[in-house]
């Protein structure tokens, strides 16, 4: 980076989107996965926005969520689950009976099958399903080895889902910590209020 530029940069407000700006690619990278969804292309290009590298990892079979996430291959430092949710599962369909012999396991991911199946070593990692923010998922999510875990405890708006990751990592591109990026978001209103933090 040059001299007048890097001066000019010093003149703008503190933000890590001046980090891309100067050069780099991202200031961070996040695995966005897409477990039946719905708005997951539309949240990776606003993350992409904030400056964020964004690998989009789209999940068909309970094998391809594992291969995504049991630590055979690089996690990144943030883990979006873009995911349905239902008493503290992240819900997928059953697979047909057919390739379902050849899956790892078939239907929801509970706390036990996180605990099986997951490796996620420090990474803060974001759920959008309903009734993910359960205690017990949380556990079996740090257990996994994530650093932090955030996800609704209840059921908010669709919508509330898509907007609460954007808030978050707006947050963070504004120099924030997840916890305050937390704090923020719940204060927002009722449906972002049900967002919990959990780390050990």
């Amino acid at each position: 980076m040059h001299g007048q530029e890097q001066e000019w940069l010093a003149t703008q407000r503190p933000s890590r989107v001046r980090e891309v700006q100067a050069g780099r690619l991202g200031w961070t990278e996040i695995d966005l996965i897409d477990v039946e969804g719905e708005y997951a292309r539309a949240l990776r290009d606003g993350l992409e926005v904030f400056g964020v590298q964004v690998n989009y990892l789209r999940v068909g079979q309970p094998r391809h969520l594992v291969a995504a996430l049991n630590g055979t291959r690089p996690i990144a430092p943030y883990v979006v689950l873009c995911c349905h949710g239902d008493e503290g599962r992240i819900l997928m369909d059953d697979v047909a009976e057919e390739l379902a012999r050849f899956q790892p396991f078939n239907g929801a991911v509970g706390p036990d099958r996180v605990r099986e199946h997951f490796r996620l070593p420090g990474s803060v990692t974001l759920v959008t399903g309903c009734d993910t923010g359960e205690a017990a998922l949380a556990d079996a999510f740090l257990d996994a080895g994530a650093g932090t875990y955030i996800a609704p405890r209840g059921a908010p708006f669709g919508y509330a889902s898509v907007f609460a990751p954007l808030f978050f990592f707006y947050e963070l591109t504004e120099l924030r910590t997840p916890t305050e990026a937390v704090e923020r978001l719940r204060a927002h209103d009722d449906e972002l209020a049900m967002w919990q933090l959990y780390r050990r």
